[in-house]
């Protein structure tokens, strides 16, 4: 594979992706909590401390938030291609940044290799499309250990490096929170103990870089002190980090999470990228500093986020890049093996059965949304891309690349065509469609701006499309018609369970939208 088609991959990648960016619709977990949050502060004026609901939101550092009101300043409204810009750079910064990491132990097709690898890789994937703050600090916390290691290998000890490595940190830091820089400062210190290089922490670790990061906190801090007082700085710097940390009141899992979360976060590569790198440290293969600093960031990494109390599968994601780029060193290195042959083998198997299990899924009545001609398109070539990874294997006995190539490549052609079932799907995976609908038969029926909801998933929301505050309300409220003079939104599979309200309201104008019901009263 020749530099020419290293260089081509980004461009390939927005491709791929670029349906889902541009048709896909807000999500109601995450996405519209955080446009919600982003209306607050611009109606409040506030540029530091946030709410959500009126309620105090100090869960995160600004500089995400920042990215999300600037969006709304400059369009009027939550543009959902100029947000995702901001998880789909990141991850091509982080994908040249690991490039140029290994230029030195890989050549231009196998590098491109494990770029297809790390572009197609579960979570990572994911994280380029959908509107989070974690690939952004990925981002940052990749360009912190690349500068470390430019200075650690005397390849860059300028200014610039030790000046851009505390800049890196408090960015990680200013996008995430305490994660930001304690992946760097746990997996450096420790490698430099391992490499018998203690004394040479503070080359890295030394005033400047401190420097750097106090002076970058106490302007933030400040401002959050003259915007929310000591209580909304209590909560940031307290609250959300060492009360989640010890004793979480969100996401709290056992220490052994992230080892079974790790499969199908990193699928379809989570195989191959773990018994490479088991393989390789328990064979000693891991023999340039670049292979042993990648090693130390993913166990350091993985032991210091085990201990933490809270714990989703996302919060791992920081090590992805060194576990898929690791593990594609070691398997290199080693050759083709019966057990990496199988690692590979195993998820172009399972990319074989997608259009029948589709086939079947799509079957059943909950699931009938799914029978749309662009997932069977998308299924159809994953299906394809298995039967030829299968006889790639058997064709490059002396290799693995053509056959993870094609998976990555197929997998990737799978979004794109899947993409387009958006423009269907959209109605199921969000809520815009419901509330413009709601936005329609409220002005068509002349009815007030009351717009209630029952038995919705996070509907508090909503309030991005419809320009005001829902109102929850229960069974009860709505059989005894305290619900008057609005608009009703509710899920259909909910209300078949309760015969008594769904008689209630059969008197009313009912429009369906996907699975929901838009009820004028």
């Amino acid at each position: 594979m020749q530099s020419k088609t290293l260089r081509y991959l980004p461009l390939l990648y927005l491709a791929a992706l670029l349906p889902v960016m541009i048709l896909r619709d807000f999500t109601p977990s995450n996405e519209l909590r955080y446009l919600s949050i982003a209306d607050e502060a611009i109606a409040n004026g506030n540029l530091f401390t946030f709410s959500n609901q009126g309620v105090p939101y100090a869960d995160k550092p600004p500089l995400y938030i920042w990215i999300v009101m600037l969006g709304r300043t400059l369009f009027g409204e939550h543009v959902m291609w100029f947000l995702a810009l901001f998880s789909f750079v990141p991850a091509l910064v982080t994908l040249r940044t690991m490039n140029c990491w290994v230029a030195d132990l890989m050549t231009t097709s196998e590098r491109a290799t494990a770029t297809l690898m790390l572009m197609s890789c579960g979570l990572f994937l994911g994280l380029a499309i959908f509107l989070r703050m974690d690939m952004l600090m990925n981002m940052f916390i990749t360009l912190a250990l690349y500068t470390f290691y430019q200075i650690y290998s005397s390849k860059a000890d300028t200014i610039r490096n030790r000046t851009l490595f505390g800049f890196w940190l408090f960015m990680a830091l200013f996008t995430k929170g305490p994660v930001g820089i304690l992946v760097p400062l746990v997996s450096t210190v420790t490698f430099l103990i391992c490499k018998r290089q203690w004394r040479t922490i503070g080359r890295y670790w030394g005033w400047r870089t401190w420097t750097i990061l106090l002076v970058g906190c106490a302007a933030w801090w400040g401002g959050v002190l003259a915007e929310g007082g000591v209580d909304y700085l209590h909560n940031l710097l307290f609250h959300q980090t060492i009360d989640r940390a010890v004793d979480a009141f969100h996401h709290k899992e056992p220490p052994y999470y992230y080892l079974i979360s790790m499969w199908y976060s990193m699928a379809p590569w989570s195989p191959l990228a773990v018994v490479a790198t088991v393989v390789g440290v328990a064979k000693g293969l891991l023999k340039s500093d670049v292979e042993q600093l990648f090693a130390t960031i993913i166990l350091t990494t993985l032991v210091m986020l085990s201990a933490f109390s809270s714990k989703i599968a996302v919060y791992l994601s920081p090590i992805f890049p060194f576990a898929i780029y690791l593990g594609a060193l070691i398997s290199i290195r080693m050759g083709r093996t019966l057990c990496f042959t199988l690692c590979v083998a195993l998820p172009a198997a399972i990319f074989i059965l997608a259009l029948p299990a589709l086939t079947v899924v799509a079957r059943q009545p909950d699931l009938a949304w799914l029978d749309n001609v662009w997932l069977y398109g998308a299924g159809a070539i994953l299906s394809l891309a298995g039967i030829g990874a299968l006889f790639a294997l058997l064709h490059h006995r002396n290799t693995l690349q053509p056959a993870i190539r094609t998976l990555s490549a197929g997998l990737l052609a799978a979004l794109f065509v899947g993409g387009f079932s958006l423009r269907q799907l959209n109605v199921e995976l969000g809520y815009g469609s419901l509330c413009h609908k709601a936005l329609d038969v409220a002005k068509q029926h002349n009815t007030s701006s009351n717009f209630y909801v029952w038995r919705l998933h996070r509907p508090e929301n909503m309030d991005v499309y419809l320009g005001c505050d829902i109102k929850k309300v229960t069974t009860d409220e709505i059989l005894t018609g305290q619900c008057k003079d609005g608009v009703l939104m509710l899920p259909t599979h909910r209300l078949r369970k309760d015969p008594h309200l769904k008689g209630a309201i059969s008197s009313h104008r009912c429009d369906t939208v996907g699975r929901y019901l838009v009820v004028t009263l």
